[in-house]
């Protein structure tokens, strides 16, 4: 019955869409009067981008003014996305709101995402638009070589007024997640939905240059997933004085462990201005080196995400299995006084090793995976290490999101994770 309620309700959007209500200037409130919303949906919302990623692999290393022998596939990507996705195989049930075109492109990323049986009625389907695409080529490590992204859709056109129309959905969600494609309008709509309804924010910064959108909405955010530069962009968009400098690219040699702390006392005071700015959670990627989980005052942060997960049973076996391998007493005295604590606190989760098929989706599983933990009930650790178990299990696969995700794989290299963790100083 509520697959085939699911499915009406996504009949009833594709019929009620204008052409381009938004180049049209009509009101597309008007268009949903007839569709009501749940009472609740206590799920997690995402907000972002559908891309159709062209991937360019060459069997030998690309010169530039030639061609070069190898295999191009059409996969499925965007960050929001990757995260729906990755979310979904975990066992969480996120719901995204995105926009497509009726373009190849566009038709491809509807055809799989069907397939798959997720929701649809918080994709925007809108004739005479470009479906977001992005062409990578990579080299013959799996490191991205050159690229070009087309996402003006995402910007122009998953507009304030159509974030509105899903605001109880936000309004219910553990927690909402939107990627910073959006447009700086519809990034401070939905950070305002959230905050009606104390659905806590995590903003992914998607690059340096779009990462500065920080700016407009820090003070709805409350979590956030940088990469060192990412982090030093925010950190400069939210001072006023550009006086944080990018970070080289550094490399571990002889000694692993010092290198990561220096790297952390590198970074540590931008970290700090975001923590201060009112950010609870960091989690700062490192690539091979790991993260970096930084967080402050996540009390009510936690409270939060838990009294909305009570109202539905979300991802239970994922719950159960983390914590009979990786049990939370082991660490659960230091964060009961980490709740009750108002300074700053920082861990560095070790990255395991793996053999690299294609680093693109990394990031996005990552988060996909702490996303996911959180709102099963894990701890802040457990759930960190959650990801970057999930990162691994990306960075082994060709797609953005493996096809499957072994739940005991997880919980098998979260345990190695955890048991390798070290808290860093935390000057303040």
């Amino acid at each position: 019955m509520d697959a085939a309620q699911r499915r009406l309700k996504s009949i009833s959007f594709h019929i009620l869409q204008p052409e381009n209500s938004f180049v049209h200037g009509i009101d597309s409130n008007l268009l949903l009067a007839f569709h009501k919303p749940p009472k609740s949906s206590p799920f997690p919302v995402v907000i972002g981008g559908m891309v159709l990623d062209i991937v360019a692999k060459p069997d030998t290393h690309p010169y530039p003014g030639t061609t070069t022998p190898g295999n191009i596939e059409y996969v499925s990507g965007g960050v929001a996305r990757n995260v729906v996705e990755c979310m979904t195989k975990l066992g969480s049930k996120p719901f995204m709101i995105s926009v497509v075109g009726f373009d190849m492109a566009g038709e491809l990323l509807l055809k799989l995402w069907e397939s798959a049986e997720l929701p649809t009625e918080g994709l925007l389907k809108l004739k005479g638009i470009s479906t977001p695409v992005v062409s990578n080529i990579f080299d013959c490590k799996g490191e991205l070589f050159a690229g070009v992204a087309s996402v003006h859709a995402v910007e122009n056109f998953l507009s304030p007024d159509w974030i509105w129309k899903f605001k109880h959905y936000i309004y219910s969600a553990p927690i909402l997640m939107v990627d910073a494609n959006l447009h700086p309008e519809s990034l401070e709509a939905a950070c305002q939905i959230a905050a009606k309804s104390r659905t806590p924010v995590w903003f992914e910064p998607v690059s340096v240059t779009k990462s500065a959108r920080i700016a407009s909405i820090v003070d709805y955010v409350t979590c956030a997933s940088p990469n060192e530069n990412e982090l030093i962009a925010m950190a400069n968009a939210l001072s006023s004085q550009q006086r944080f400098s990018f970070v080289q690219q550094h490399t571990n040699t002889e000694k692993w462990l010092p290198s990561v702390q220096s790297l952390f006392d590198l970074l540590k005071p931008a970290i700090l201005l975001l923590l201060e700015r009112g950010i609870k959670l960091l989690i700062v990627t490192l690539g091979s080196d790991g993260v970096f989980v930084c967080f402050r005052d996540v009390a009510d942060f936690l409270k939060d995400i838990t009294i909305k997960n009570k109202e539905v049973d979300h991802n239970r076996q994922l719950l159960k299995l983390i914590n009979k391998i990786c049990p939370p007493h082991h660490h659960e005295s230091f964060l009961r006084f980490v709740q009750m604590s108002s300074g700053s606190f920082a861990f560095h989760l070790p990255a395991p090793a793996v053999s690299v098929v294609s680093l693109t989706g990394a990031g996005d599983c990552l988060v996909g995976g702490i996303l996911s933990s959180l709102c099963s009930g894990l701890d802040i650790l457990q759930s960190a290490a959650v990801g970057v178990a999930t990162a691994k299990e990306a960075v082994e696969a060709f797609n953005n999101v493996p096809v499957e995700i072994s739940l005991s794989r997880i919980a098998s290299e979260t345990h190695k994770i955890l048991s390798a963790a070290k808290q860093l100083i935390f000057d303040s």
